[in-house]
């Protein structure tokens, strides 16, 4: 089977590609010409030059695959720049579809449990859930219309499924991307966790799932491949246990982290530089982002490791790779 890979060198992608190798399966990927390349150093894969935001390049990727699998896109929490976020999100995986459907072959469009709403603390959300509408935030809004392209591509006979990660952790994260939390608490005590929490997964794991989505998923079907749900305080404080550091104290109160993300938003207008805890990031991480990935577990096999294990996997993986 031949297989393209865009967003090979972050952190899921990057999971694919190797997933993909350990099966014997060499696979093509797209990079721009300035990506940083040590992800795929020593590895056996057809490198491919171009930007998902450019139609030919993308087509050209394209070209004589059964399967794409789309990680690439725009990981930022904040207000800034929308342009870029539709840029890449929303007109980058339309022109990935396209191509795929002028191909004839199946597209996995990797997602995020961001688009779907959130529950109330204590509820678990999935596939259908639309309780609580997260926030609005041009990186939510951007996913959400990609998703919206695929399911119109779809009725046009795209063959196509959409997976929906959780907060992805594991090995191979090298700008790091969201394992930044887990450094962040091995290097400085932060006594306050956020008020929300997480489906903490690895994404090894979600690797996995995604390629069981080729073989297996239904088009024109979302899957949610999260894992455990977990408040920030226990992850933290698990965090803080496997890498040696301090515990936080408590969850931050709700009226402060508010003051924080506002007050930093008018530092954006001040300055134009916009601080990690702005509003949407501060209002995000409120939230009880609790999902159930039944669905995938039933239809593709999906599977998740000990919360231990992957959490640990990570740390020693930042360690040996000296990020600590």
């Amino acid at each position: 089977m031949q297989i393209l890979v865009t967003g090979a060198t972050g952190l899921l992608g990057n999971n694919v590609v190797r997933e993909l190798l350990a099966r014997g399966i060499r696979p093509r990927v797209l990079v721009r010409e300035t990506s940083d390349l040590r992800p795929l150093e020593g590895l056996e894969v057809e490198r491919f030059e171009g930007d998902i935001r450019d139609p030919q390049q993308v087509m050209a990727a394209c070209q004589g695959m059964d399967a794409v699998v789309h990680a690439a896109g725009y990981v930022k929490i904040g207000w800034l720049n929308p342009e870029i976020y539709q840029a890449i999100n929303v007109q980058g995986t339309q022109n990935v579809a396209e191509a795929v459907h002028q191909q004839g072959g199946r597209m996995i469009h990797v997602s995020t449990v961001n688009t779907l709403g959130v529950v109330a603390a204590g509820e678990i959300a999935d596939e259908e859930s639309n309780n609580r509408p997260i926030v609005p935030c041009p990186y939510v809004e951007s996913k959400r219309l990609a998703e919206e392209k695929i399911f119109q591509l779809t009725e046009e006979g795209l063959d196509a499924v959409i997976v929906q990660p959780g907060y992805l952790l594991g090995p191979w994260d090298w700008k790091p991307s969201s394992g930044a939390m887990l450094l962040e608490v091995a290097s400085r005590f932060t006594p306050l966790a956020p008020r929300g929490g997480m489906s903490l997964c690895d994404a090894r794991d979600v690797a996995q799932g995604i390629l069981a989505a080729i073989e297996r998923g239904t088009c024109g079907r979302n899957y949610i491949l999260a894992g455990h749900n977990m408040s920030y305080i226990d992850s933290w404080r698990l965090f803080a246990e496997i890498t040696g550091s301090r515990q936080p104290w408590k969850r931050v109160g709700f009226l402060p982290i508010r003051l924080v993300g506002r007050i930093n938003d008018l530092v954006t207008r001040i300055t134009g530089k916009e601080p990690k805890l702005n509003s949407a990031a501060t209002r995000l991480s409120s939230m009880f982002h609790y999902f159930s990935s039944e669905r995938a577990q039933n239809e593709l096999g999906y599977q998740v490791r000990a919360v231990e294990s992957l959490v640990r996997d990570s740390w020693e993986w930042f360690c040996e790779y000296g990020y600590t």
